[in-house]
């Protein structure tokens, strides 16, 4: 019999992890750059000169990557799922009726 060696994965149930970036902010962050890259084509298309198309994609780049690791920092691997769904719920609740809180009384007739 031949010796075999198994290995352990160890990252299971961890979060996708690349250069800081946790969870769903990778896919933002992707998403950002492919928006770029289309707002790109379509300035080039338009014939705006291809260095302002340069210029313009970069600082559009860099505020996308500034923003997207801000709130990655910020709100952490959950937070912004938690800050979006705390924003539903509501502040406070009004009830100028008694009427759901008071027994009613059922008659049975034979």
């Amino acid at each position: 019999m031949a010796n075999t060696v198994y290995h352990i994965n160890k990252g299971i149930n961890k979060s996708l992890e690349f250069h800081g970036l946790k969870a769903q902010y990778i896919w933002y962050l992707g998403g950002g750059l492919v928006a770029a890259l289309i707002l790109f084509a379509i300035l080039y298309i338009a014939g705006v000169n291809a260095y302002v198309c340069v210029g313009v994609i970069l600082v559009t780049g860099s505020c996308i990557f500034i923003y997207v690791y801000r709130i990655n920092n910020r709100y952490g691997e959950h937070g912004l799922m938690q800050k979006n769904a705390q924003r539903k719920i509501p502040k406070v609740i009004h009830c100028y009726s008694r009427k759901r809180f008071c027994r009613q009384t059922i008659k049975i007739t034979k």
